[in-house]
């Protein structure tokens, strides 16, 4: 996904946390690019509680290892901005807390290219029960805007997340 900078929809985060409650879905988040960004705007809805479990800011790739059990050697080989790295966060955070739900993101704001990835390139993972999804996206802008983009992505791709566990009304 190529988004212009600051093209991403916002998401309606309220809803995000109170449909996760009335789903009986709880979540935690694995963070590297957004360093907590993500936990803290679940957080600042009141209730959130009911559904969030907590996070990691894993911004180092010894972090990431030694805490969420990234394998050492995936990050020896592809770094830490890549799909399978972020599959593994979200594993690994959801393994930790005991979440239904981990939602992870990693990625280059900026302003330097990183592990052979270009500024703008985020991998945002979600796993579940039954396993880990990622996405790729390409934002644009500058390292703030890269970071607020991940944000509200990574808040959509929850709610879909949500919207999909759901029963049918």
């Amino acid at each position: 996904m190529n988004v212009a900078a600051g093209k991403v929809a916002a998401p309606d985060v309220p809803r995000i946390v109170a449909e996760a409650i009335d789903a009986g879905l709880t979540v935690a988040t694995a963070e590297s690019l957004t360093a907590g960004m993500v936990c803290a705007e679940l957080s600042n809805v009141p209730g959130a509680s009911g559904m969030l479990m907590g996070a990691v800011v894993a911004y180092q790739s010894s972090v990431k290892e030694n805490v969420l059990g990234v394998s050492g050697k995936l990050l020896a080989r592809a770094g830490s901005v890549d799909a399978d790295v972020a599959r593994q966060m979200a594993q690994g955070v959801r393994r930790l807390t005991g979440a239904t739900l981990g939602l992870a993101t990693t990625g280059v704001a900026g302003p330097q290219p990183h592990d052979g990835q270009q500024v703008g390139t985020v991998f945002i993972a979600l796993a579940d029960e039954y396993g880990a999804w990622c996405a790729r996206h390409t934002f644009e802008g500058d390292r703030a805007s890269i970071r607020r983009q991940t944000t509200a992505q990574a808040l959509l791709q929850l709610q879909q997340a949500i919207d999909a566990a759901r029963p049918a009304r």
